[in-house]
């Protein structure tokens, strides 16, 4: 009998009864015991809640809401490599959930999670904090941190365009990227993505060579200078081809940048404190993760 959490965020939960009673069903029918629910606050709680149900057996930890709440989940269960995660999509962007296959329909989501098939992903690790899809600096920080909260849950990825049309003419950076130790590559920038996954929000497949669990990171170095550079790589990402001008890509294990000026960071789409440096390394299959049987790998 598998004994489950349900880590949910209300402010996107549309109606909390409505999603207690499709998993109370669900999971009734497969045999599963009653999950305790932990709700999402802005002060963290649920962190310590989460891990009190881990100490109790929890097995599976739903996490029901946006890219938000899988990042709070993904951080409790630092220290239970045995539990597995189930991405339920509620938000906006959803990015795991489609970078790993997982239903956008709630009851499919969480069917996925009752047949039981698991898949070992990689996560990334950048000031202590995990993240399964990306970090960065620069551009794509400075839109995350000032799209507006309520625009974000009304227009999902699209709240992000007017923010960034405000920030395309802001002065480019010098930063020097260094891959696994190696001699540091000095590049202009406007934004260093740093990957887990290739698919970003909007469905944008930033890197395609990018796999959740192949030990390493992908980093974008996105550096257009014109109007016309932009439009070219949003053509090339249309084609799934996107290294040429304006955007170039490196591989590693260990990635550290370093940038001429503190600048916007951002973790998993959440701000951190801005920095002239980021550090991050992956920590190889480092999460177990609920996975339709299609998109499981050995």
């Amino acid at each position: 009998m598998t004994s489950a959490a349900v880590l949910f965020n209300p402010a996107r939960v549309a109606s909390r009864s409505a999603l207690r009673a499709q998993l109370h069903h669900q999971l009734q029918r497969a045999g599963w015991p009653e999950p305790t629910w932990i709700e999402t606050d802005h002060q963290g709680g649920e962190q310590e809640r989460l891990r009190e149900a881990l100490a109790g057996g929890v097995k599976v930890v739903f996490a029901c809401g946006g890219d938000g709440t899988v990042a709070r989940a993904i951080q409790a269960l630092a220290a239970a490599e045995d539990v597995a995660l189930a991405v339920v999509p509620m938000g906006s962007g959803n990015v795991l959930a489609r970078n790993l296959g997982v239903p956008r329909e709630p009851p499919a989501a969480i069917q996925v999670a009752i047949q039981g098939t698991t898949r070992r992903i990689d996560l990334g690790q950048v000031d202590g904090i995990r993240f399964a899809v990306a970090a960065g600096m620069g551009l794509d920080a400075q839109m995350l941190a000032d799209a507006p909260r309520l625009a974000k849950r009304l227009l999902g990825w699209a709240a992000y365009v007017p923010s960034g049309l405000r920030h395309l003419s802001e002065p480019e950076f010098r930063v020097e990227i260094t891959i696994d130790g190696s001699v540091p590559i000095s590049r202009l920038a406007r934004s260093v993505v740093i990957a887990n996954v290739g698919q970003m929000p909007g469905g944008i497949r930033l890197l395609p060579t990018a796999v959740a669990d192949d030990g390493l990171l992908d980093v974008a170095v996105i550096a257009p200078r014109q109007l016309r550079d932009w439009l070219r790589i949003g053509v090339r990402l249309g084609l799934r081809h996107p290294d040429g001008v304006g955007l170039e890509s490196f591989r590693g294990a260990v990635v550290e940048l370093s940038t001429d000026r503190a600048l916007p960071r951002e973790v998993d789409g959440e701000p951190i404190p801005s920095a002239s440096t980021m550090a991050a390394r992956t920590l190889p299959g480092a999460l177990l993760v609920c996975v339709p049987a299609a998109t499981a790998r050995t």
